[in-house]
C-alpha cells in the first residue's frame, strides 16, 4: 500500500524531509496524481484544489513524513538586453510565464517568442535550469489567460 498526502508545507515551514520528488514547472501544478520519490516510494497526492508548488515546498504524508519538491531542470531561454523592462513587457503581453532576475529574464523555449525578442534587440541564450516564474497578478500561483 502507498502513502497519501492532502497537505502541503511551504518552503521555510519545515526542517527535515524523508525524501524528495523532482517535478518540472507543469508537473508542479497538480491536484490529484501518483508520484514516485527519488527513493522509489510511491505516494498519492490528493489535494482539495489544484495547487501550484515551488521547489522547496513539501508534501506532508498522512503518517507525518515530508517529501520535498525539487524543481527539475528544464530547457529554457535566458533573455538579456539593454532594455529589460521593455522585453519583460512584451513577454507579459503574450501571457508567457517569466522568471525575473536582476540582469535577465528566463522563459520556456518558444521559438516564436525568441524570434520576437531578437527583433526587439534581446540576446537569447539556451539554458537548462529549474524554472520558477512569477505568480499571477494577485499573488501566488499561475496566470490563466485574460479572465481576472
Amino acid at each position: 500500500m502507498f502513502a497519501t498526502t492532502q497537505n502541503i508545507r511551504r518552503n521555510g515551514e519545515w526542517d527535515e524531509t524523508h525524501g524528495s520528488v523532482m517535478l518540472n514547472y507543469e508537473e508542479r501544478f497538480l491536484r490529484r496524481r501518483m508520484l514516485r520519490t527519488a527513493q522509489n516510494e510511491e505516494f498519492l497526492v490528493d489535494l482539495s484544489q489544484t495547487t501550484s508548488l515551488d521547489g522547496g515546498d513539501a508534501f506532508e504524508l498522512t503518517d507525518g513524513r515530508l517529501i520535498e519538491v525539487v524543481a527539475a531542470e528544464e530547457d529554457l531561454f535566458a533573455v538579456s538586453g539593454p532594455d529589460l523592462i521593455r522585453l519583460a513587457w512584451h513577454i507579459g503581453n503574450r501571457h508567457t510565464p517569466c522568471q525575473i532576475g536582476a540582469d535577465r529574464l528566463v522563459i520556456r523555449r518558444d521559438h516564436v517568442i525568441r524570434d520576437m525578442l531578437l527583433k526587439l534587440g534581446a540576446t537569447v541564450t539556451e539554458i537548462r535550469a529549474p524554472f520558477t516564474p512569477e505568480g499571477g497578478a494577485y499573488g501566488h500561483g499561475r496566470t490563466h489567460g485574460h479572465s481576472h
